[in-house]
């Protein structure tokens, strides 16, 4: 199903103050088109004096058709943790470094955007994970994550150890750094770096890739996204782990603490200007098929 854009959202990437001339473009072009222009506080941030209206993060989904969001591959995860539910399109302008998701350049920026404002583009939808950490039967915390849930180690020179459970069944008790829990889009990150294997975004599926372990028969597995990982920090004298969600949010764990994962019910509907080849992304970034 194709989308008619008329309100426009934009997200910015925060404390970047090279964004700001790339959002003020970016404004220019859409008015010219009379389009509707709503501003969440991390562009307003960039341009307190613009005069256009603005919404918290938790309504913008609410009142557009459409989220742009300038900055890199972090804006864009930020913004869809936050507006996934909602079911708004998102569409990421990339001021970073690699790109995989925000991938409309700031060059073509005007052209891609008008091309994708005509209906020409390609959509896909992109499943998003909701870890909640459970101190005994109590919720604590919880977040969704585009890319990866991670229960991890943090200032010490020890491993943790962690059960890992899969539907209740016990698949491992482990020493290691930590485990990494990704979709795949975030199979191409932190996973990937921890020896994990690329997943095409339109798998059903998870993997779970250990972080340094001690034992070295303990390897990544792929599992089906229907499935629920439960992951138990162990006592131990030295204990100190965290989880993460997409290398952005942050929660202290106890001894005893239960991290629940399961896939969110609603998916990312994500943007891109005609022509997108995910094969050409991954040739393009990890050099495939280029002499060294």
């Amino acid at each position: 199903m194709k989308y008619t854009f008329k309100r426009i959202g934009l997200v910015g990437k925060y404390g970047a103050p090279a964004v700001g001339e790339t959002l003020q473009r970016l404004i220019a072009h859409l008015q010219t088109r009379a389009l509707d222009i709503i501003l969440d506080p991390s562009v307003v941030e960039h341009l307190p004096d613009s005069g256009l209206p603005s919404v918290g993060r938790a309504h913008l989904g609410e009142h557009c058709d459409l989220v742009i969001a300038v900055g890199g591959d972090g804006t864009l995860l930020n913004a869809a943790r936050s507006l996934a539910d909602a079911g708004v399109p998102l569409v990421g302008v990339n001021l970073g470094r690699l790109g995989f998701l925000a991938d409309v350049s700031p060059d073509l920026m005007t052209d891609q955007l008008d091309q994708i404002l005509s209906g020409q583009y390609d959509q896909e939808e992109r499943s998003l994970l909701h870890a909640s950490v459970y101190r005994g039967e109590q919720i604590i915390s919880e977040s969704d994550a585009l890319n990866d849930v991670v229960i991890h180690k943090w200032d010490i020179a020890r491993m943790i150890e962690l059960e890992v459970r899969i539907d209740g069944n016990v698949l491992s008790t482990q020493r290691s750094d930590g485990l990494i829990v990704a979709t795949p889009t975030g199979s191409t990150a932190y996973a990937l770096s921890g020896g994990g294997p690329i997943l095409h975004p339109s798998l059903d599926a998870m993997v779970l890739v250990p972080i340094c372990p001690h034992s070295l028969n303990n390897r990544p597995i792929v599992i089906h996204d229907a499935s629920a990982v439960d992951v138990i920090v162990h006592a131990g004298a030295y204990t100190q782990a965290q989880v993460t969600c997409d290398g952005q949010v942050n929660f202290a764990l106890l001894p005893g603490d239960r991290v629940h994962i399961h896939k969110n019910a609603h998916a990312l509907k994500l943007i891109h200007p005609p022509g997108y080849d995910y094969f050409e992304i991954l040739r393009r970034k990890f050099n495939w098929g280029t002499s060294s």
